[in-house]
C-alpha cells in the first residue's frame, strides 16, 4: 500500500508501507544543543536544512527536584496562581466599567484570587499528608541525538561535521 507523508516544508516524501524514507545518519551527539548547533552550522552554511532531522534515541523522563515543598511555600506558590487568575477574572469585570474604577477592579480581584489561591495550594499540600514534600521539573531527554538526511545529501551534509 503506497501513501504520501509531507515533511515540515510541506512537500511529499514517498512512503511504501509501514517502510519510513530512507534516512542516513551523518552525526550522533550526547545532547540535543550540539545536535542543534550541528543543525545550525549546517543552515549558516546554505544547506537545505528543510531536509534534515533531529533524531531523538532512547527516551527517559528526568525529574529535577527544585527544592523541599513546605506549607509555606505550597501556599505561595497557589497565591501567586491565584493571582495570575485574579487578575484575568479583573481584566474581563474592568471591561464593563468607566473610569477609574477599573484599576480598583483588578486589584480586589487580584487580592481575592492571591488569597483563595493561597487557600487551596495549602489545603492541596496538607491533603497529601508528607507523601510528595518536595517540587521538580519532569521532562523527556533522550541518550542520543542523531542528525539525519536523505542519502542523496548525505554527502553535502557530512561536509558540515568535519568543520567545527
Amino acid at each position: 500500500m503506497e501513501f504520501e507523508v509531507t515533511d515540515m516544508s510541506g512537500r511529499p516524501e514517498q512512503q511504501v508501507g509501514d517502510q519510513r524514507p530512507a534516512r542516513q545518519v551523518i552525526a550522533t551527539f550526547d545532547n540535543y544543543a550540539d545536535a542543534q548547533r550541528l543543525v545550525d552550522r549546517m543552515s549558516d552554511g546554505g544547506f537545505p536544512v528543510e531536509h534534515v532531522r533531529i533524531i531523538g534515541d532512547d527516551l527517559r523522563t528526568v525529574e529535577r527536584i527544585t527544592g523541599r515543598m513546605t506549607k509555606g511555600r505550597a501556599a505561595f506558590a497557589g497565591a501567586a496562581s491565584g493571582a495570575w487568575f485574579g487578575l484575568f477574572i479583573g481584566l474581563l469585570f474592568a471591561i464593563f466599567t468607566v473610569g477609574p474604577v477599573w484599576i480598583v477592579t483588578m486589584l480586589i480581584a487580584l487580592a481575592i484570587g492571591a488569597f483563595w489561591g493561597a487557600v487551596f495550594g495549602f489545603v492541596a499540600h496538607v491533603a497529601t499528608r508528607g507523601e510528595r514534600d518536595f517540587s521538580s521539573v519532569e521532562s523527556l531527554e533522550a541518550r542520543r541525538y542523531e542528525v539525519c538526511v536523505p542519502p542523496q545529501y548525505a554527502a553535502e551534509a557530512a561536509r558540515y561535521t568535519q568543520t567545527a
